[in-house]
């Protein structure tokens, strides 16, 4: 198949950051990044605007929203791209936009014109759809006279319509921009075989995550912590941010008249990023929830006024961080400790995972024998985490109360603290920045998660709404269909996902 009649997908997965919140912001301090199965997709196919004359027409459609239609028109000047939005458009999609812009800037300097050029004669068509997790389900559920509830949630089609624009859409926290930037990126250099430049899949993968990095900070107006692209590109992992030097001078939209600079930055072996990535996974039967909150937090401005404090009482703040970090480290560690457990003594493990989830967490103490055993490893690794992790939501609170920013809002402490009351809750918590914007769970077992979503659907104080993704099997970057990515093996065309998308 060549590259004018093939289709490429390219899909990246949402995220949850676990323990790290407003840590990961500085290169000093780690976070506990878990990917979800919740993925974005980009679809790239060849247009229906056959021409042998420029400017070729690329034509970008989010079909679950209410007016996402954007037309650009590109001309080719040897290594020089003219890339320009439609007039007509009734909206402008600046993440798509840069993303668009960059790539093909970058990529009329690594691929051959006359590939370039072959490629987009008959224009392209990209679509671009997200899990319906990214976005709240309510009015869906709504419209068709559905209760929220997990049950109402597999009922509703893939890709559904949020029955609004995209700037008035409810998101749930996963991460769509990252998500989006990065599977579209990825895409489009697939797409054009721009991505087997690098000297091998490692490399190649993270050149890819370096253009998603800098596009979604140039898009944001900011350098971030980039632990959300991160998620989107490897996985689940721990994370230790890049240093913000690395982008900041090519943050500005004048990067555009200098590729070959811009180029020099995103290219691993030319520039030297320091961002640290170790793959990590929950163990065996320990299952991810998640849960959107109908309140809604503004995420930039609870991050702006944490940061503020830190800076003006930088004493109380740094000593804070350091404990909140270390016990932080802490869970994590407990974490990878319980999964070579669980690989060194299966049968062992599997029967004290049973055990703990028939009680609550404050009695798994009582369940350890006198004698050290196998099983005893494990609940005593339980007892630990469990712990742990009310140390660092306690950290968090006190967080919350001398920046006066609502990290664990005390709406969401009792929330929080009814969800530990089910037998085989594990952990709660708040992910990310916290706020009014979501909540996660690790449980044991299936009769767990019913507990928990029984306390999710009577909580009173606010709008409790779960999401139906888990943690990731897949990770990071996965091609559908097209070209090969590396090691990534291609999905079947004929899965409901691929088929759905080919369908919008």
């Amino acid at each position: 198949m060549t590259s004018t009649d093939r289709t490429t997908i390219v899909s990246a997965p949402g995220k949850v950051l676990l323990a790290g919140g407003y840590l990961v912001l500085d290169p000093a301090f780690s976070g506990l990044v878990v990917a979800t199965d919740a993925r974005f997709y980009t679809l790239i196919r060849p247009g229906h605007h056959s021409t042998t004359t420029e400017p070729y027409k690329v034509v970008v459609r989010s079909p679950q929203f209410n007016n996402a239609t954007w037309t650009y028109w590109i001309t080719l000047q040897g290594t020089t791209i003219d890339f320009s939005p439609s007039k007509e458009d009734e909206s402008r999609n600046t993440f798509v936009e840069l993303a668009l812009n960059y790539s093909f800037a970058m990529l009329a300097h690594l691929v051959p014109a006359e590939t370039l050029t072959k490629t987009l004669e008959s224009g392209l068509e990209i679509v671009i759809a997200g899990n319906n997790d990214f976005y709240s389900q309510r009015k869906e559920l709504e419209t068709r006279g559905l209760d929220l509830n997990t049950e109402s949630l597999t009922q509703i089609p893939l890709f559904a319509s949020t029955h609004t624009t995209l700037s008035k859409v409810h998101k749930t926290g996963l991460g769509s921009s990252a998500a989006l930037i990065t599977s579209l990126v990825a895409a489009i250099f697939i797409h054009f075989d721009a991505s087997k430049l690098q000297q091998d899949h490692t490399t190649n993968t993270q050149f890819l995550h370096n253009v998603a990095q800098f596009v979604h900070c140039l898009a944001q107006g900011k350098v971030g912590s980039g632990f959300d692209v991160s998620s989107a590109v490897w996985g689940s992992h721990t994370y230790r941010r890049f240093s913000p030097e690395v982008l900041q001078s090519v943050m500005h939209q004048d990067a555009i008249q200098d590729i070959p600079a811009l180029l020099k930055i995103v290219t691993p072996k030319e520039t030297a990023w320091d961002n640290v990535v170790v793959p990590f996974k929950l163990a065996p039967r320990l299952h991810l929830m998640l849960a959107d909150i109908d309140a809604g937090s503004h995420t930039p401005t609870l991050v702006s006024n944490v940061l503020k404090w830190r800076k003006t009482k930088p004493e109380e703040a740094n000593g804070l961080w350091s404990r909140l970090g270390g016990s932080n480290d802490k869970v994590v560690e407990l974490l990878k400790e319980l999964d070579q457990v669980a690989k060194s003594h299966t049968v062992a493990y599997d029967r004290s995972i049973q055990k703990a989830s028939t009680v609550t967490a404050s009695a798994w103490a009582g369940l350890v024998n006198q004698t050290i055993t196998n099983e005893d490893a494990t609940l005593e690794l339980l007892v630990k985490i469990y712990a742990e992790f009310l140390t660092v939501r306690r950290y968090l609170r006190e967080m919350s109360e001398l920046s006066e920013v609502p990290v664990e809002p005390e709406e969401q402490t009792r929330l929080l603290d009814a969800c530990m009351t089910v037998p085989g809750v594990l952990m709660a918590g708040v992910p990310g920045a916290g706020g009014f914007d979501a909540i996660f769970c690790i449980v044991l077992s299936d009769e767990s998660r019913k507990g928990v979503e029984g306390v999710w659907s009577g909580f009173q104080e606010m709008s409790v709404g779960p999401l139906l993704c888990q943690e990731s099997v897949e990770g990071g970057l996965v091609v559908e269909l097209g070209h090969g990515h590396g090691d990534n093996k291609p999905l079947s065309e004929h899965t409901p996902t691929v088929q759905r998308l080919l369908q919008l």
